[in-house]
């Protein structure tokens, strides 16, 4: 919200007329705010500063509530007695002070403050004695009314609704298996770090209390990025682990990634392509906590290039080769 000691032109800041649609400032608004986002602006304060005025000036105009509000006050922006200069004198009154608790309503002249935000701080109530332009006070201390002036931040909508936002979030598997801490930057230009749960997936939806918009929440969806050794299908994890004729002609150890790391595996003789073992809980955590189990499916590969001591040795087995994988095929 806006400290109005120096008004803000929202409409100008998102580049819209005072009369576009929702619809209108919303797509100015996603414009703008992927031009000078600070993740395609780095080092640029320039570009930061001006992300941070479209959001502010996004937050009051996307708001039907907060935009009325601000049209109705900012119209008597830059009026004659906003001007530095002489005190313009009290011959026409244009505002009723309907803030104000006293039983006899007073009028408001607007020569009698040295800026918007001075008058605006009358107008409604907000707080803070009167004071003439040389900076001398119109009212007295002893007043139980008013209170000695101090600078205010003011915000057009005090009492506005809350409301929930929403944002997205990708993030490479590992991280969401582990969660933990995690720096997430909204659109608005607000950098929040988070506590992640472990074991998120896709579609995930993580409601943060109080992050939204005047104390609404602000929701997190999820989204896991494809890895490229592992998969998941459900709470297990399939991984393709290649191994040479050799280990799966006579088996042996061989080892296998996981997401806690590396671990050793016995494959037996004779392994076929394709087949397929089962690491027991090391899968993907669900959500009552129990881990699913890793499979782990069996790739023969073959070099593409060998020494000619190892073509050597290849030419003598297959000599001795009793094997006949295409017998049944003749």
């Amino acid at each position: 919200m806006p400290n109005l000691q120096n008004f803000r032109d929202y409409y100008e800041i998102l580049e819209v007329p005072k009369d576009a649609t929702n619809e209108e400032i919303k797509k100015n608004y996603r414009r703008l705010a992927r031009q000078y986002h600070p993740d395609l602006n780095p080092g640029n304060k320039v570009a930061e500063e001006k992300f941070k005025d479209l959001g502010e000036a996004y937050e009051i105009l996307s708001d039907t509530a907060k935009r009325a509000q601000y049209d109705q006050f900012s119209r008597f922006w830059k009026q004659k007695g906003f001007t530095v200069g002489k005190s313009t004198p009290r011959d026409k009154t244009w505002w009723s002070n309907r803030a104000n608790t006293r039983e006899n309503k007073e009028d408001v002249n607007p020569g009698d403050y040295p800026d918007f935000e001075s008058f605006i701080n009358q107008v409604i109530g907000v707080g803070g004695r009167r004071e003439s332009r040389n900076g001398s006070s119109n009212g007295s201390t002893s007043d139980p009314y008013r209170s000695p002036r101090t600078k205010v931040e003011y915000t057009v909508n005090p009492r506005s609704a809350r409301r929930d936002i929403e944002a997205r979030l990708t993030l490479p598997l590992e991280k969401a298996y582990k969660g933990g801490l995690e720096r997430i930057r909204l659109e608005d230009g607000r950098s929040l770090e988070v506590n992640m749960p472990t074991g998120m997936v896709t579609g995930q939806t993580i409601r943060l209390r109080k992050q939204g918009i005047n104390g609404g929440d602000l929701y997190l969806k999820i989204t896991v990025e494809t890895h490229p050794l592992f998969k998941l299908e459900g709470t297990n994890i399939l991984c393709q682990v290649p191994v040479t004729p050799i280990e799966a002609v006579l088996g042996g150890q061989v080892e296998a990634p996981t997401l806690d790391g590396a671990v050793k595996m016995t494959i037996p003789p004779g392994v076929r392509s394709g087949q397929r073992f089962r690491l027991a809980n090391k899968g993907y955590p669900s959500e009552n906590g129990k881990r699913g189990d890793q499979l782990v499916e069996i790739q023969i590969v073959t070099p593409k290039e060998i020494t000619p001591q190892e073509r050597e040795l290849y030419e003598k087995l297959r000599a001795i080769e009793t094997f006949k994988p295409r017998a049944d095929l003749l």
